[in-house]
């Protein structure tokens, strides 16, 4: 059975724009369109090589700014052929405008009980739907911070999937009661646990595949890992503002080039690396004990010194 491939990109309005006291055109350009790499650019480069994709879209902060931005991002993303899913950050719901972040929530979910998430899940579907989304039926928690609570409530609520188990984070905030390298899909608490893949960069340590974290190599390493050993699920992630620089200003190259080189290599292995939507409700095997790829002190050392070059230039703002 070929190896389903789950494009996750998490788009949201960015709480440090906020904070920073931008005018709200601009918070919702640097989130969303940073640089001309945002979500448009990533959905063009989606649609040439073919690739389905799951854009897990935040309402939230239409509690401070309106749901126009999030109908302008859901619609984007619908015309364009891919998905969208429920993101949640909760620390909007204390939020006001103007105040520089002065005023919040709490940040991670598994603060919340679970009546209180039931709540905040029930409430964030709603207004995901009233920006054009159909009725979402997969999820990711801002931060991956989720618990067997949020899982619960999820079910709850009619959900099928969820996206926040991230062993690299475990225990905390990503608090599903999983193993920290259950990297393929597994039925609990009554859902589906699509976990984030993860690669052991050096012994005893797991990194989350995600274009920020890994190199192209690595990413390459592991998708040769996934087919070899035929896993049932990658899931990869990624942000609409991550192919720009933190202040949204000019494109990081170094996060760009990964994002083109992951399309050119899920193009070219179409045949065993099949990209799927969550809404398609592909047939996963449920059973198997996937594990994440070895370490490899050279592959690690050649990422980390690209990551210092990006840190160090790339980051730098316009």
């Amino acid at each position: 059975m070929a190896t389903r491939v789950f494009i996750t990109i998490d788009t949201e309005l960015m709480w440090r724009h906020h904070v920073a006291g931008l005018d709200m055109d601009i918070v919702v350009q640097r989130s969303l369109e940073p640089a001309g790499v945002g979500v448009g650019w990533q959905l063009a480069q989606l649609k040439a090589h073919g690739l389905k994709a799951c854009f897990f879209v935040d309402p939230m902060p239409a509690l401070v700014y309106g749901l126009d931005p999030i109908k302008r991002v859901v619609a984007a993303i619908l015309e364009a052929g891919q998905e969208v899913q429920l993101h949640l950050h909760p620390n909007w719901t204390g939020a006001h405008a103007g105040d520089k972040g002065a005023t919040h929530g709490p940040f991670e979910l598994i603060d919340y009980s679970f009546d209180e998430q039931l709540e905040l899940l029930r409430g964030a579907s709603d207004m995901l739907a009233a920006a054009g989304a159909p009725e979402p039926i997969a999820f990711r928690s801002g931060s991956y911070s989720a618990s067997d609570d949020t899982l619960g409530a999820l079910a709850k609520l009619g959900f099928e999937y969820d996206s926040s188990h991230n062993g690299s984070e475990y225990p905390w905030p990503s608090a599903i009661s999983l193993g920290r390298t259950q990297i393929a899909p597994v039925e609990h608490r009554g859902l589906i646990e699509v976990p984030v893949t993860l690669i052991e960069d050096q012994k005893g340590h797991l990194r989350h595949f995600q274009i920020c974290a890994l190199s192209a190599a690595e990413m390459k390493d592991a998708l040769d890992h996934a087919v070899a050993n035929d896993h049932a699920a990658v899931t990869v992630v990624s942000h609409g503002f991550e192919l720009a620089n933190r202040a949204g200003t000019r494109p990081n190259a170094v996060h760009v080039r990964r994002f083109e080189a992951l399309c050119g290599m899920l193009a070219n292995r179409r045949g065993v690396l099949v990209t799927t939507h969550f809404a398609d409700r592909p047939a996963l095997a449920l059973d198997r004990n996937d594990q994440p790829l070895g370490p490899s002190i050279l592959r690690t050392r050649l990422r980390q010194a690209e990551q210092l070059w990006s840190n160090l230039i790339e980051e730098r703002a316009a």
